[in-house]
């Protein structure tokens, strides 16, 4: 069997008290759950998670950083793919709800941390930077896509992106609180109404630019 690098060790090891937080976070709550309970539970000591951690609130933020990454690459993908602005839209809104669905407990852990943050200056400014940047890219790929299809839009592309991010995390919360008694197809026409309204609008400010031209 190949030996692990120290790098490869210290990744390892980082993946498997990310995953232990998760867990233990979920059952006990982030105010109840302890730096020893994550790292028992993973397999390490508390030493061990220091050396990776300085505190549960980073851990938190790598775990996201992780997540928005995964996020971003989904959209970009859908976004450059083929397929008119409905087919986007509706295939963006079904890779959102299958990532809700494949941890749910992980959106119940989201909201927990957005209600810490709101408590705690620090780790607003963390979480808001984490969420900007994750905006930025998707403004990014909107302005490319646009650029590509030669299209103007009458909203500019961080606002779009801004726009989605709010439906997104509403349709996340409603899931959160109503379960399966929210369809799971609601995301996906909610986007596709969304793009088909701005498309009307750049449509509209297009024909009054020739006009007054």
């Amino acid at each position: 069997m190949t030996r692990l690098s120290r790098k490869e060790k210290q990744a390892q090891t980082r993946a498997c008290l990310m995953h232990s937080a998760a867990t233990v976070f979920a059952r006990r709550g982030l105010q109840q759950a302890s730096i020893e309970e994550v790292a028992e539970d993973a397999g390490f000591t508390k030493g061990a998670f220091y050396a990776n951690f300085k505190s549960k609130e980073e851990l938190f933020l790598a775990m996201l950083d992780e997540r928005f990454a995964k996020r971003i690459e989904d959209i970009e993908r859908v976004i450059a793919g083929e397929g008119n602005t409905a087919e986007k839209a509706r295939r963006a809104g079904d890779e959102f709800v299958r990532t809700l669905s494949a941890d749910r407990e992980w959106e119940r852990l989201f909201f927990e941390f957005c209600a810490y943050a709101a408590r705690d200056e620090e780790f607003r400014q963390e979480l808001v930077t984490r969420y900007r940047a994750m905006r930025d890219r998707i403004a990014a790929a909107l302005s490319a896509n646009s650029e590509d299809l030669g299209k103007k839009h009458a909203l500019p592309s961080e606002q779009v992106a801004l726009m989605t991010s709010v439906m997104a995390n509403g349709f996340a919360l409603e899931k959160l609180l109503e379960r399966d008694a929210l369809p799971d197809e609601l995301y996906g026409t909610m986007l596709m109404v969304f793009f088909a309204g701005l498309d009307a609008l750049n449509a509209g400010s297009v024909a009054a630019a020739d006009s007054a031209s």
